[in-house]
């Protein structure tokens, strides 16, 4: 009988998420940000490959920027990967890199901005189930505005990223990932 090295990993990932939460949730305290949940059904590979990103920084899909321009408009870029608009951001490199520097740094390469960040918008608890075996992760989600006038382009060493568009909120693509909680979170700020 072999014992499945996925209940350790998940076990480490876990340990490790609560941790990135905590530290997260002590370093935005006096923020008003949403908390969505996600569950997301993976194949067993998947799962360790996430389980792994997530014992090593906490989150599994990286951290995010919601950059408003205007009062009325979101930047999205398309993630050929995903075959979606999402939010600019992705994954953060080693124990060095803390969220918000990952954040900015992927802003620049797959939005080619800088943008005046304000704190935290979201952080979203993904739940990750495989099997049998089950662990989370934390994907924290900055807000920012950017200037008007600031020229969007795509420099992403991953090449994952095809292009990068503002949108009206009002006209946010039907194929955005996590739509409704972008319109959630603009909902709860109008007016800021």
């Amino acid at each position: 009988m072999t014992v499945d090295d996925l209940w350790f990993l998940a076990d480490e990932a876990r340990q490790r998420a609560e941790q990135a939460y905590h530290r997260l949730r002590r370093s935005h305290a006096d923020a008003d940000y949403l908390e969505p949940v996600h569950t997301r059904r993976v194949s067993r590979r998947h799962f360790r490959t996430l389980a792994s990103r997530v014992k090593s920084t906490g989150t599994p899909y990286g951290v995010h920027t919601v950059v408003r321009r205007r009062d009325d408009e979101i930047l999205l870029v398309r993630h050929e990967g995903v075959d979606l608009w999402v939010l600019p951001g992705g994954g953060v490199d080693g124990d060095d890199e803390g969220f918000t520097e990952a954040a900015r740094r992927e802003l620049a390469e797959e939005a080619g901005i800088s943008a005046d960040y304000g704190g935290l918008a979201m952080a979203t608890r993904i739940d990750i189930r495989c099997d049998g075996h089950q662990t989370w992760g934390v994907m924290p989600v900055y807000r920012a505005r950017a200037d008007e006038a600031a020229e969007l382009s795509v420099n992403d060493p991953d090449e994952e990223i095809s292009a990068a568009r503002w949108f009206r909120v009002s006209e946010l693509p039907a194929d955005t990932r996590d739509r409704d909680d972008l319109l959630s979170w603009y909902d709860h700020v109008a007016g800021d």
